[in-house]
């Protein structure tokens, strides 16, 4: 993904612009898990998300129902990360639903085969991902 570039926003040059917003645009919703990076989101996911604000009025994101997970080896779980990740998607059109997942310490949080080890941790995982289910059922009865 290139950096973002203004000049090709209505008709990007790069194919995988085209891609991305295409893919976002056929998607009921959105679930983006981040990593936190200095205490933010990482600088490639927030290049993507530029591309998918634009064009203003309609852009793939527009209304799109969002959550967010994030993680970090530290205890707040990525908790800056996941604050600027849900400002970002705000400003740039999109739905953010519920207070998402932080997920503390997660170098010690999956088992060998990724599976979450936490039960608590997957019960707020599967609540996340129902309160987005039912925000697509929402958005698509409307």
């Amino acid at each position: 993904m290139p950096p973002f570039n203004e000049d090709w926003e209505a008709d990007p040059a790069p194919l995988a612009v085209a891609e991305l917003r295409r893919l976002i645009a056929a998607a009921d919703t959105l679930l983006i898990a981040t990593p936190e990076y200095n205490g933010s989101v990482p600088g490639q996911l927030k290049n993507a998300l530029d591309w998918a604000s634009r064009p203003h009025g309609s852009a793939a994101l527009r209304g799109k129902p969002a959550a967010v997970i994030s993680a970090s080896p530290r205890p707040q779980g990525g908790a800056g990360a996941a604050a600027d990740l849900r400002k970002i998607l705000r400003i740039a059109g999109a739905s953010v639903i519920g207070v998402g997942l932080a997920v503390p310490r997660a170098y010690a949080q999956f088992t060998p085969g990724g599976q979450l080890a936490d039960p608590g941790l997957r019960r707020k995982l599967s609540a996340v991902t129902g309160e987005l289910i039912q925000a697509a059922a929402r958005r698509q009865a409307a």
